[in-house]
């Protein structure tokens, strides 16, 4: 009978864990205040889920906070996010029990203000074609580029060439002295 039973369960969760994971992005208002909050995994659609939250809040605000607590992802997307954010007009705040890793930093970019109570870290996005120095060049000249955003938003360039120059698989939280090298605070 258990036996039985067992076999659905486990079809279930494994289709459960085969579904793509998004960030969760929610939007919500408070008086004069937007607040949007991006956390887990930015992938491809988080973009629109954003947009359809911003539109869905429509009005003038005294004041739009993004909230960031997110492992970071794909750094395209997190562009494309950054770019709204700044377009509407967002600040950006990792709270005091925060991670902005990896591709969140494009997002902590974008913000009009930059508060960090929380953590930064740089996480080197993978080469999808290994990390040879000839994948790294090939990846240099891939159709975003990460550098000309950062100087879109106001930030030291050199942050593009820190993320890739840190060690792979490795974290490497960013300093308060860093933050405001890059004028990410």
């Amino acid at each position: 009978m258990i036996h039985h039973l067992l076999r659905p369960v486990l079809l279930c969760c494994l289709t459960l864990a085969a579904l793509p994971a998004h960030a969760r992005v929610d939007v919500e208002t408070q008086g004069g205040l937007l607040a949007a909050k991006i956390s887990e995994e930015i992938t491809p659609g988080d973009y629109e889920r954003l947009l359809q939250g911003l539109r869905a809040n429509p009005g003038a605000y005294s004041r739009k906070i993004v909230l960031l607590d997110s492992i970071g992802g794909s750094a395209p997307e997190a562009m494309r996010m950054g770019r709204l954010l700044r377009e509407t007009g967002f600040e950006a705040l990792v709270p005091s029990e925060g991670l902005c890793q990896g591709s969140c930093v494009y997002l902590l970019a974008a913000g009009t203000r930059k508060i960090v109570k929380g953590h930064v870290a740089l996480r080197r996005p993978p080469f999808p074609a290994g990390d040879s120095a000839q994948a790294q060049r090939v990846h240099g000249r891939q159709p975003f580029s990460p550098a000309g955003y950062l100087r879109e938003m106001g930030v030291d360039i050199r942050l593009a060439e820190d993320i890739y120059q840190a060690a792979p698989n490795q974290l490497r939280l960013l300093s308060r002295e860093e933050l405001a090298r890059y004028r990410l605070n």
